[in-house]
């Protein structure tokens, strides 16, 4: 494999200065050629390199990705097509952004035999391409890149999607674990051998997490560790039968995680680290650690380049070896307790520019990729159940949220500590008032449209039954929420929202329609033209389904986190974790109880939630592929926009949980005192 590699590596080096293929073509391989000498030229030396020198180097691997010198990087599909007309320019792109995953790859090789052929895959496709262009026949047509690609992916799917699975679930591949374990943190040089991006963002947050002190650094690591074994204990689950749990974080934490590695190890279990998926086949999936995402259009550029190639022949293929994949690691996915999940926050709004030249999915494609997702779903069920594992999440801010970003750090370790208890008291107050009702009805004020009627569950025994979760920090963090399962059939009305970001992307204006539960129609004001936004709302919101049911109605009750959110200026930053918890929400897709529905679980009451299901998950055991989306979109009112939030009973009686953005529940009174000191 090594050998591979370095003829491959010597092939490229005569690329740089070869004048073999016509132009424009022979510009992109020179250039794109040129790149990788300097990436090799670069790991050779990386040892001997300083910290400057280190930095130096990492900026010029990805500085094509920033947003200046992206306008004219190959990366770029609009520059691409411009320089190399389309179609070619789409194909030659995309081939330029999956030749990159030799960065982190090469990485990794450097200290060992760890992705060999995973990298020598890379580098032999990039050269079968360019070996078209150097035929004395006309350039190769569209049909023959593609018939290249199509082939790379689907030959190598057994490199690619085995070894993503096996990555997720094997303590065996420690690389980034060492990295971790044996670093000096107060020497920011350790950064740079993950190969990723690291940009002044990530350094200035590991920088601020070196000086703090270890009681602070323990207080966190207590808080993300403390929510994930805290998700068995109130499941009545038991986390001693399992051997791992899967780490997955954004790259300048480190300090944070070394001290949960080493918490996870005490209680038993060993930590897998993994890094973002890199091959292109793999990228349905974003988990894993990763780095600085300097410019989210790239992202964005990107998001579908599977458009080229997927047909119903690779969606098989693909599904194949998955599925193979899970019986060889069948012991390992066993013995996974769950991930633990830290995630950052602080990035502006971001709208993207939707240039035509990029892949897109056409109707059949995105009814294979809900397909693939129903069909994976089920197999992570079978091989890793959500009955034997739990999970924990927890967000902290990075320096893009602005000039407050350590006051905003402390805060909002504050935020994800504090009293559990407290609020559990809190909340059962609001449950035991809102278990009356068999309807919510939700209205806005101050220009918010909501007008929503949320059918709950009914109760056959109160005494021992309840409809609402009494959520506090355990998986969850940080504390604050009631939710339920709603029942589909008469959840009817309107749900809007003035500005809201999800998953990174902000939508003005928001609006769905409820009929019996399913969205039946939506918008938002982010383009003049009404397609554009509807289309953006399908692909990034409905996850390319026609329509999805509410999956979750949930209160919010972190007026903290508002009021945090309101001094900095910051509800357009916040990570859903804390946005969710700042006023009522609403879940499009999956329940809370997504594949758990026949697991027991009661409330610190002793009361059991009964409200675990619905119509649509109650096809689960006939048929699964229309019981789940497996997907789950929390959208929420924040208290300004909100001016009731009532239940109402069977003789109609009328009881009010909100008035005019605050609690009236007798018992509730605290929750209203960080709003009235906005």
């Amino acid at each position: 494999m090594r050998e591979r590699i370095e003829l491959a590596k010597g092939r490229i080096r005569e690329i740089a200065f070869e004048n073999i293929v016509s132009e424009p073509f022979g510009e992109y391989f020179r250039r794109t050629a040129s790149f990788l000498c300097f990436l090799y030229d670069g790991i050779a030396n990386f040892d001997d390199k300083d910290e400057a020198g280190l930095k130096a180097f990492n900026e010029m691997l990805f500085e094509e990705l920033g947003e200046e010198k992206y306008a004219g990087s190959y990366l770029n599909p609009s520059y691409a097509c411009e320089k190399l007309t389309a179609p070619y320019g789409r194909v030659l792109s995309l081939l330029y952004t999956c030749v990159r995953g030799v960065i982190p790859f090469a990485h990794e090789n450097f200290y060992g035999d760890m992705r060999l052929e995973d990298e020598a895959i890379l580098l032999e496709l990039y050269l079968e391409v360019y070996s078209c262009f150097c035929s004395d026949e006309e350039i190769p047509s569209f049909d023959a890149l593609r018939q290249i690609i199509y082939s790379h992916m689907s030959d190598y799917a057994d490199v690619t999607v085995r070894g993503r699975i096996r990555d997720s679930v094997d303590p065996s591949l420690d690389f980034a674990k060492k990295i971790i374990e044996e670093s000096d943190f107060s020497d920011l040089s350790y950064l740079y051998r993950f190969g990723e991006c690291i940009d002044e963002d990530t350094r200035r947050t590991a920088a601020y997490l070196a000086s703090l002190d270890e009681a602070v650094i323990r207080k966190m690591a207590d808080s993300f560790t403390g929510g994930f074994f805290e998700g068995f204990r109130e499941a009545g689950k038991d986390y001693t039968v399992k051997k791992t749990v899967g780490i997955r974080y954004p790259v300048g934490f480190e300090r944070v995680i070394k001290a949960s590695i080493e918490i996870f190890r005490e209680k038993g279990l060993e930590s897998v680290v993994f890094r973002c998926p890199v091959h292109l086949l793999n990228k349905r999936s974003s988990a894993g650690y990763f780095g600085a995402r300097p410019n989210r259009q790239f992202l964005f550029d990107h998001k579908e380049d599977m458009a080229l190639i997927l047909d119903k022949a690779l969606a098989e293929r693909y599904l194949e070896v998955y599925e193979a994949s899970c019986k060889e690691f069948e012991s390992l996915l066993s013995a996974m307790s769950g991930p633990a999940v830290m995630e950052d926050f602080g990035e502006p709004p971001f709208i993207p520019d939707k240039s035509p030249d990029r892949f897109v999915y056409d109707e059949k494609q995105k009814k294979l990729n809900v397909e693939m997702a129903s069909r994976i779903g089920r197999l992570v069920e079978e091989y890793m159940p959500e009955e034997e594992t739990s999970y924990t999440i927890i967000a902290f801010p990075t320096p893009r949220i602005g000039g407050d970003f350590e006051k905003i750090f402390d805060d909002v370790i504050a935020l994800n500590t504090l009293d559990s208890a407290m609020y559990s008291r809190i909340q059962q107050k609001l449950i035991d008032v809102m278990d009356k009702g068999v309807t919510a009805h939700v209205a806005g004020c101050n220009g918010n449209e909501t007008d929503l009627t949320v059918a709950l569950w009914p109760l056959t025994d109160p005494s021992s039954q309840t409809i609402f979760e009494n959520c506090v920090a355990s998986v969850n963090i940080p504390v604050g929420e009631v939710f339920t399962s709603p029942v589909l059939e008469g959840t009817n009305g309107v749900l809007f929202v003035k500005q809201v970001y999800l998953d990174g992307l902000e939508y003005r204006n928001l609006r769905f329609v409820f009929k019996d539960g399913f969205v039946t129609d939506y918008s938002c004001d982010n383009f003049d033209d009404a397609q554009k936004g509807r289309e953006y709302i399908r692909t990034n919101v409905l996850h390319d389904h026609e329509t999805l049911p509410m999956g979750e109605f949930a209160v919010g009750t972190n007026t903290t986190a508002y009021a945090m959110a309101v001094k900095y200026s910051i509800f357009d930053r916040l990570n859903i974790l804390i946005a969710e918890k700042t006023g009522p929400h609403f879940a499009l897709g999956d329940t809370c109880y997504s594949h758990a529905e026949d697991l027991k679980i009661y409330n610190p009451d002793g009361k059991e939630i009964v409200a675990r299901e619905n119509s649509c998950s109650k096809k689960r055991n006939e048929d699964p592929a229309a019981a789940y989306f497996n997907c789950h979109t929390d959208i929420t009112m924040p208290y300004e926009e909100l001016g009731e939030l009532s239940v109402t009973d069977s003789e109609g009686k009328v009881y009010y949980i909100i008035q005019n953005g605050r609690f009236v529940v007798p018992g509730c009174e605290v929750l209203n005192e960080p709003l009235e000191k906005i």
